[in-house]
């Protein structure tokens, strides 16, 4: 009786020993189960708000590819991206696969504006549509400028926040229209700041020149490449200071403010561009300084 209850308590005891590591087994699958959960559900991360024009920063595990409504994007080897809505966006899906194979797609919704329309009649007809020969020089032009911003290099500067680059009233905002004789011009995609001719122009982030030359629409223009498909741009200039190729610091004068190309009066053109896609720069530096 003793060795059956020694025996039997020893096999009691094998088992209660061996449900004791079940448990804690049970308890780390439980555990593992929970981090799973949690590192899907924050596979990816954004700093920004979802709007029309607006530009947003992600960040995901390292080596996850990321995809915009089925566009390519370029991910920094730490994980960190920036992506853009346009003016007209209204939703978004963006798709992952992470580096275990494991894929996940979010439909993103993206916040309407409400923007300026004017409409203009009875202007004469030569002053809505150019000649034909400079809507020639205007295509090739577009189509030069359009290949650069398809350029994602691997520059840094993308994350680090942005500065206004000249201080002055804001004559023209992102995404208003207007339509001349029934026909709807292009919008207006970027910032107008009124600043004096002659006002210096700064770099509103570190980045590469990729452009500086002068331009049928947009008179001396410079591109500005901060990485990973973001780019600023900056029209009308009356002087340009940088050139193709060279580096720049935020806050370093890049020209001078001017009324060159099709404008009326001395102002900067400040646009912000995610590859194709035009962003408003107000979103991304808030109001303008106190002048």
């Amino acid at each position: 009786m003793r060795r059956d209850a020694a025996i039997g308590g020893a096999v009691w005891c094998v088992s209660r020993d061996a449900r004791r590591p079940c448990r804690q087994s049970l308890s780390a699958l439980v555990l593992l189960v929970l981090c799973l959960a949690t590192v899907a559900a924050h596979a990816v991360e954004f700093t920004g708000e979802f709007v029309q024009g607006g530009m947003v920063l992600g960040s995901v595990v390292p080596g996850t590819t990321v995809a915009l409504d089925g566009r390519a994007v370029p991910v920094a080897p730490d994980g960190r991206f920036v992506i853009g809505f346009g003016r007209d966006a209204t939703a978004a899906i963006i798709a992952l696969t992470l580096p275990d194979g494991g894929h996940e797609e979010r439909r993103l919704t993206v916040e309407k504006r409400v923007y300026d329309i004017q409409r203009i009649d009875g202007l004469p007809q030569e002053t809505v549509t150019p000649d034909p020969v400079l809507l020639q020089r205007i295509s090739r032009e577009a189509s030069e400028i359009r290949a650069l911003r398809e350029i994602a290099s691997a520059e840094p500067f993308f994350t680090e926040p942005m500065t206004w680059p000249a201080i002055g009233p804001i004559s023209g905002v992102y995404g208003s229209q207007r339509i001349l004789n029934g026909e709807p011009r292009a919008p207006h995609m970027g910032v107008d700041i009124a600043a004096p001719a002659g006002s210096p122009i700064v770099a509103a982030g570190g980045g590469v020149v990729r452009f500086a030359a002068e331009l049928f629409l947009t008179g001396n223009t410079i591109l500005i490449d901060h990485g990973y498909g973001l780019e600023t741009s900056y029209a009308h200039l009356s002087r340009l200071d940088v050139k193709p190729g060279q580096r720049v610091r935020q806050g370093e004068q890049i020209g001078l403010v001017g009324a060159t190309g099709r404008v009326t009066g001395a102002h900067l053109h400040w646009g912000m561009e995610w590859f194709q896609t035009r962003l408003d720069p107000q979103l991304v530096v808030g109001a303008m300084p106190v002048q």
